[in-house]
């Protein structure tokens, strides 16, 4: 398989979420088949949909020869490593790895949809895959640039 571009979202609201985040990121630096691994800047933001504390999140992004559902798969390993616990839906959690993007990639089966299908609505996701690539265009939705004005209204603050 050739290499494509993968984003992956990192999010976590329990725990010692900062050092998390970071062994997870440094997960995604161990995967095989990977290279050329960059981050964006940490956000934090409130829980859409759900109660519980802020969350810190990220987006990470790679260069992987993996399918879709082989990046799925390690990701849930990754989460399930980091105690990742799935009680109920937008539940706080110690670890969230969302797939966002797998190259150009659109796919929806019942256990992976590609692009995310909430991506365009989060600034907690945005913002992030802005900083990493401002001239990215999201298959089905358009330009980052434009999906950053969608969210505009939404409280994200960046962490030093």
């Amino acid at each position: 398989m050739t290499a494509v571009t993968v984003y992956v979202g990192l999010g976590a609201n329990l725990g010692d979420v900062r050092s998390t985040l970071s062994a997870a990121y440094g997960d995604l630096q161990q995967l095989p088949g990977t290279h050329g691994h960059r981050c964006s800047p940490w956000f934090t933001s409130r829980p859409v949909d759900a109660c519980g504390p802020d969350y810190l999140n990220a987006v990470a992004c790679f260069e992987t020869t993996l399918s879709p559902e082989s990046v799925l798969a390690e990701l849930q390993r990754i989460e399930a490593r980091h105690g990742r616990e799935r009680s109920y839906r937008n539940a706080p959690r110690t670890l969230d790895l969302d797939l966002l993007l797998h190259g150009q990639s659109s796919m929806n089966t019942p256990n992976l949809t590609v692009p995310h299908p909430r991506l365009h609505e989060r600034a907690f996701v945005v913002l992030p895959l802005a900083t990493l690539a401002p001239d990215l265009l999201v298959p089905g939705r358009g330009a980052i640039r434009l999906l950053l004005q969608s969210v505009s209204g939404q409280v994200i603050e960046q962490v030093r």
